[in-house]
């Protein structure tokens, strides 16, 4: 008997031999699911800071026929929670239940859009600041906080 590299018996009358299936269990499949969302969790985050957008998604626009040179597919921007001044972003942290099991959370950063007055552009500029920033901005200054981050004001 010869033995292919599949580990699947073959005898010299050329009969083959399957080892026997196991049924598909419950954890088989739950180790599957989560191999697949770890695999699109990387692809999220690699995507991070973008929408993908499908034009004209609906029944009619299956039945019509798009040419090869323009996709449906988009990218789009999205806001992002993070502060542009101070750089502050969202902190994973632990969920901890009475019974002491430990579930992965994010603490959000405390963004607000905010209507600043610019006095070297004469100008109200928009912005979506954390907190802090906005602290920050009444000790400091606008102009001195966003040199620091090197942001330029001008193109808001």
């Amino acid at each position: 008997m010869a033995t292919a590299s599949s580990g699947v018996l073959l005898s010299t009358h050329s009969t083959l031999h399957l080892p026997k299936t196991k049924p598909i269990s419950s954890v088989y499949l739950k180790t599957q699911q989560q191999a697949v969302s770890s695999e699109l969790g990387f692809l999220t985050s690699q995507l991070s800071g973008m929408k993908l957008s499908v034009d004209g998604f609906g029944p009619q626009s299956l039945t019509k026929q798009l040419p090869i040179s323009s996709s449906p597919f988009r990218f789009q921007p999205i806001a992002r929670r993070v502060c542009p001044l101070t750089g502050k972003k969202s902190n994973r942290a632990n969920k901890v239940s009475f019974s002491n099991h430990k579930t992965k959370k994010l603490q959000f950063v405390n963004l607000q859009y905010k209507r600043i007055w610019w006095e070297a552009g004469k100008r109200y500029v928009k912005l979506r600041l954390s907190t802090k920033a906005l602290k920050t901005i009444e000790k400091n200054g606008l102009d001195a906080v966003a040199k620091k981050a090197g942001m330029d004001l001008r193109k808001e």
